[in-house]
């Protein structure tokens, strides 16, 4: 499997930045599904953007849309959730997570993704 660390949360007033990375090790295939997923207080986990490292194809949630762009650094090792035009309802746990995959068909679902970090808060203040 491989091991996820993300990196970068922290609190920011609404219409701030933030940058998330995420550290992954143990690659042993090609071809992954990887994702953001967030997590507030008393509500279910969301899906709010994966990448499909076959052939770099990419989704988001249609609340970050326009707004967060989420990229891969491979000489890095790292997975990025660069987020702009922040709001208070953007607060939540943000985890990492990886699937090997043969196909980016499923990477939106949560439950495809069998690695996970141990998540990073995001805090918007308005």
């Amino acid at each position: 499997q491989v091991q996820l660390v993300e990196s970068g949360g922290g609190s920011v007033q609404a219409g701030g930045s933030l940058r998330l990375s995420c550290l992954a090790e143990g690659y042993t295939y090609s071809n992954y599904c990887m994702g953001w997923f967030r997590q507030a207080p008393g509500k279910e986990r969301e899906g709010v953007a994966n990448i499909y490292t076959g052939d770099g194809s990419t989704y988001y949630a249609d609340s970050v849309k326009g707004r967060f762009t989420i990229s891969r650094d491979n000489a890095k090792n790292t997975l990025n959730l660069h987020m702009n035009s922040l709001k208070p309802e953007d607060t939540a746990m943000y985890y990492c997570a990886a699937a090997r995959s043969y196909s980016g068909s499923w990477c939106h679902l949560g439950d495809y993704y069998n690695s996970w970090g141990r998540g990073t808060q995001v805090t918007v203040s308005s």
